[in-house]
């Protein structure tokens, strides 16, 4: 039976015996109508966001610092509970969730996820709000531009990462340790409070032409990439409490944000499995010179992606014959 925990979230006990439910009809006038709303709450919170970030760059007295980071977060997570209040108006999200029981917002934690759709930023602050400390992602360099939703990102810490090319780190090879460098910055601040760190693991979006082109040997996912799980445990793996496995399934098969601000992406269904930080991971290795260490993240994940890959055709309803690629 389904148990109703919060507005728009329903906890399920058993998502391997759900079939898949059929999409929402929607509206173009629902998605019109959603967005507005959505941009609306973003013009709302981030002035206010920044009018802290300021106060807290003006006064250079570390405990101030920490009130106004604190604060922030609040700000932040005020801000996705009026997206989920928009999203539950507008009746554009059924979100199934399992495994969030007994989740401490005074813990650390790694969250690893695969990644289908930018709808899967908005799922997850969702399903965590408050329940664990504020989700932190890692973000391109190019993405602190993007109007209003850029400074609220660098407001609130998030680590902006240059992603340089195989050509480019050949020319440049004095390149090679920024992102490692960039990692342990950021991670230097996520001690300070309680936090969250996000890693979509497969590194993009799954597509079809995607999963084709890596001949991943997955039916519903792309190959996982160690590197940034990496560095994340080797600068805080002695921090961490616990690894969050999460597996994300919707019911359309290529959800995008627009299906879902026109409430046409039906059914998601969440999967949470709390994992323990492994003792490896944690001693602070150098991942870029220790090969076994590398081959050692290398089967760990690959491990935790064979059952990813598993739970998902349970979850979608698929039999391990099916073609992953719609």
């Amino acid at each position: 039976m389904l148990q109703r925990r919060d507005p728009g979230i329903i906890a399920h006990p058993a998502l391997e015996v759900c079939p898949t439910v059929q999409s929402r009809p929607g509206s173009t006038l629902k998605g019109i109508v959603t967005l507005l709303l959505m941009g609306v709450n973003v013009v709302f919170w981030v002035p206010i966001l920044m009018v802290v970030a300021l106060a807290k760059l003006l006064v250079p007295l570390a405990g101030w610092r920490r009130n106004a980071s604190a604060l922030m977060i609040w700000i932040a997570q005020a801000w996705i509970s009026c997206n989920g209040a928009i999203f539950q108006l507008m009746g554009v999200l059924r979100l199934e969730v399992d495994g969030v029981e007994g989740l401490d917002p005074r813990s650390w934690y790694l969250v690893l996820s695969n990644h289908r759709s930018w709808v899967d930023i908005l799922v997850l602050q969702k399903a965590f709000n408050r329940r664990i400390p504020f989700l932190k992602f890692f973000l391109k360099q190019e993405l602190i531009w993007v109007p209003f939703l850029g400074l609220a990102w660098w407001a609130l810490d998030f680590p902006f990462m240059k992603r340089h090319s195989a050509t480019y780190l050949q020319q440049h090879p004095e390149a090679r340790g920024e992102d490692l460098a960039a990692t342990r910055k950021a991670c230097e601040r996520f001690a300070l409070m309680p936090t969250s760190v996000m890693n979509f693991v497969e590194g993009t979006r799954f597509t079809a032409a995607k999963h084709r082109a890596s001949k991943s040997p997955y039916r519903n996912l792309l190959r996982p990439r160690p590197g940034g799980v990496a560095f994340v445990l080797s600068a805080m793996g002695g921090m961490m409490h616990s690894v969050l496995d999460v597996t994300l399934a919707y019911a359309e098969p290529n959800p995008t944000l627009w299906d879902f601000c026109c409430g046409r992406i039906g059914t998601v269904r969440m999967h949470v499995l709390r994992r323990p930080i492994e003792p490896w991971s944690a001693t602070g290795g150098d991942y870029g010179a220790d090969s076994r260490l590398r081959a050692r993240y290398k089967e760990w994940l690959a491990t935790l992606w064979s059952e990813k890959d598993a739970r998902l055709d349970a979850m979608l309803g698929k039999t391990p014959a099916q073609d992953a690629a719609p």
